[in-house]
């Protein structure tokens, strides 16, 4: 069975980007010209995704709103001819793409957020994508294709969960949850069989240098085993624990990524991320180059 449907858990209280999300969903503050959760839409989108499950909070309404129809600005825009504003504001997403909302009652960690979106996955594999964490291409073997569709291709042939890895610095590991792969090397768009995840390991102990970021494909089978996934650390039901349990049956790997992170969650990360998708816009990037060179005169 294909992928088609894209998990997004957009509930949390964004704590590291206060006080802007404190009446703003961190989801929605902009790079550039988008907010954070378009870019990973479209990211979803591109890898073939047809069906976008936003686990969401009541505070959180913006979010569905920006994916929603806008009738009255819309209108305004027709009468006073402004249709390239226009053509931009119907086109954020494609008609074919449903769009759907399910409420996370209580902060109880990405797993039970997952759980949430049971009624509309099914028995269907799916992909989770963490809307903190940007995933931008760059002149890699993907060609047109992104990391996510390359996961999804690799789902597809082998039938292997996929969770997706970056090689971060040493002084690094030990804030991420760390694969262990034997002990083989795994190259960029390559995909090897897990043995296991080290959560926040020193670096003397850690298995590796890849860290799990954000991206996951996974089957229908993995609702089951959140169910019984008993609450760990602060009450919350862990993801990578049902993972962990889901390896005793069957196949999980790690997907290396070619592409790079940028994690809009920290105010560093989004820093770099306006940054680097600034110089990289096709409108505003050489003129943002000039700027930031004459800032730094």
């Amino acid at each position: 069975m294909a992928v088609k449907k894209a998990v997004l858990p957009v509930a949390g209280l964004g704590t590291r980007f206060l006080p802007a999300s404190k009446s703003i969903p961190k989801e929605m503050i902009t790079v550039v010209d988008r907010p954070v959760i378009d870019y990973v839409v479209q990211e979803a989108i591109a890898a073939g995704i047809e069906q976008i499950i936003l686990v969401t909070h009541s505070s959180k309404r913006a979010i569905e709103d920006y994916f929603d129809s806008h009738y009255e600005l819309e209108d305004s825009l027709q009468k006073k001819n402004k249709l390239e504003l226009l053509e931009i504001i119907q086109n954020i997403i494609p008609k074919e793409i449903d769009v759907v909302a399910v409420r996370q009652p209580q902060p109880l960690g990405l797993g039970h957020a997952v759980l949430c979106a049971k009624s509309v996955i099914g028995n269907e594999p799916f992909a989770v994508l963490l809307p903190d964490v940007l995933v931008k291409n760059i002149n890699t073997h993907a060609g047109t294709q992104n990391d996510l569709q390359y996961m999804i291709n690799y789902y597809n042939q082998t039938q292997h969960s996929q969770v997706m890895v970056e090689q971060v610095l040493p002084e690094l590991v030990s804030q991420y949850g760390v694969v262990d792969i034997g002990g083989h090397d795994l190259e960029a768009g390559q995909s090897l069989p897990l043995k296991g995840i080290v959560e926040k390991p020193n670096i003397g102990a850690a298995p590796s240098r890849l860290a799990v970021v954000g991206r996951y494909v996974l089957p229908g089978r993995i609702l089951s085993l959140l169910e019984q996934t008993k609450p760990g650390a602060g009450g919350e039901i862990q993801l990578t624990d049902a993972i962990a349990t889901l390896m005793h049956e069957e196949f999980v790997d790690a997907y290396r990524m070619s592409g790079k992170t940028y994690d809009c969650g920290s105010k560093l990360g989004y820093l770099d991320a306006i940054l680097n998708y600034g110089i990289d816009h096709p409108q505003l990037g050489s003129d943002f180059v000039k700027l930031i060179q004459n800032s730094l005169k």
